[in-house]
């Protein structure tokens, strides 16, 4: 089996071989999974029947490894659904306070500790992709570790009880409040699960803390409770959005302010509107970004596409991605719509040329200034922009979707489930006497 490659470990897996097979050190694959922070392949392994119970030599598990990795993401995958039924006391004891030792002695120091080693660690962030675990490594004398211990001690309190107060949780995210790594979103995404009212609440009480990074939190717990609520798992969304609306008329901070809209858009709100039109020209680019998501689309027209000319990439970039959905009818853009997205197209942000691609991709406008647009993002460098381009001239059914698609490059870069793919198979099925 091959490490890194979970397509190639499931391939072996399905065609009989074990899933305890021995890597080099003798040890099972799954250890060397672990050792490699490869979650991918630890999960293809489980998937297969490894067991990260199993105890190894020196008395450990492999599940007991991946908490000294410091990886929360592999933790969390190897941890498993109901871990509480399937681990003994002594094993969750174990495994709590091995999470806790890290966290309270501090990676570094721990590392020296093990290692006997006293110069500097080597320090690199590392951003797990399509995970968004982003978190802070360190190496030193020949280990590597992660500083997500936090987020993990946080995972396995959840996991087995009890979960404990809230400025413990906040104590292990704080400190992390300016890189927003896995320690952060763990304390406000456990938090955020907790089904208590707001009002009135522990939580409540820090929107009047005097310190941003505490009320910056707190806006992130309450955007992980309504995401749970739009999961149906709370019945306290309405009283959120008050909460939020009050909240947003006071905050002083503009990362806070974007941080409390963040979690107030999405959902009807009386106060919506208002809202939005009071911080659509705040001084701050993220404020005014989450704004353009609380304006009535009739009434508000003028203004949302101003924005169109706006100084900051951001608030230019969420006006293409919203404002076709407010003003199209019948799949047909109104024609200043579709003059402020052939603006956006030709921005010189990536971001926004890239939302407004895609915004323009789904209206059936055949106009010639349109079909120009989507013509000249295949001269794009980034293949993505190309592959939204090709797919829009397909949609329209142009002539040059054959030689768009050509320019994209080959399709096996992109996920199998990309839909826009399949526009050229699509574009030869209605020309079955064009080429094979």
């Amino acid at each position: 089996m091959t490490a890194g490659d979970s397509d190639t470990v499931r391939t072996c897996l399905e065609q009989g071989a074990a899933a305890d097979t021995p890597g080099p050190d003798g040890l099972p694959l799954l250890c060397t999974a672990v050792a490699g922070f490869d979650h991918r392949v630890a999960e293809a392994l489980i998937d297969g029947g490894a067991d990260q119970d199993r105890e190894l030599p020196d008395g450990g598990t492999p599940l007991l490894r991946a908490v000294d990795t410091g990886s929360p993401t592999l933790v969390s995958m190897m941890l498993g659904n109901d871990p509480r039924l399937r681990l003994p006391e002594a094993s969750r004891r174990q495994l709590l306070d091995l999470a806790r030792h890290w966290h309270g002695t501090g990676v570094v120091e721990e590392l020296r500790r093990r290692t006997g080693v006293a110069e500097p660690a080597v320090k690199r962030q590392v951003d797990v992709p399509h995970q968004g675990d982003v978190i802070d490594e360190f190496s030193l004398g020949g280990l590597t570790v992660r500083n997500g211990h936090g987020a993990i001690l946080t995972h396995l309190e959840w996991a087995f009880g009890p979960f404990p107060p809230l400025d413990e949780v906040m104590g292990r995210a704080l400190p992390h409040a300016e890189e927003g790594d896995s320690n952060w979103f763990a304390a406000a995404y456990h938090l955020g699960l907790r089904r208590e009212p707001l009002d009135g609440s522990d939580l409540a009480a820090l929107r009047r803390h005097p310190d941003p990074a505490h009320r910056l939190f707190l806006a992130q717990v309450v955007w992980h409770r309504s995401f749970h609520a739009g999961l149906g798992h709370s019945p306290h969304t309405a009283h959120d959005l008050d909460f939020l609306a009050s909240w947003v008329r006071e905050e002083p901070d503009g990362q806070v302010i974007a941080a409390i809209l963040d979690a107030y858009t999405g959902r009807d709100h009386p106060e919506q509107e208002a809202i939005g039109l009071r911080h659509i020209d705040h001084p701050d680019p993220a404020v005014r970004s989450e704004a353009v998501f609380c304006l009535d689309r009739e009434r508000a027209a003028p203004v949302l596409l101003d924005l169109a000319h706006d100084p900051a990439p951001e608030v230019r970039a969420a006006l293409a991605q919203t404002v076709p959905s407010w003003f199209a009818s019948d799949k047909r853009l109104e024609p200043a719509v579709r003059d402020a997205l052939l603006l956006l197209i030709r921005d010189e942000s990536l971001g926004v040329r890239y939302h407004a691609a895609q915004s323009l991709s789904g209206y059936d406008d055949r106009s010639a200034p349109v079909l120009d647009a989507f013509l000249a993002l295949l001269d794009e460098d980034e293949a993505e922009l190309r592959l939204e381009a090709a797919w829009a001239l397909a949609l329209r059914d142009h002539p040059r979707t054959e030689e768009a698609y050509g320019r994209v490059g080959p399709l096996e870069g992109f996920s199998e489930h990309d839909h826009r793919t399949s526009g050229l198979w699509r574009y030869r099925a209605n020309h079955r006497n064009g080429p094979a």
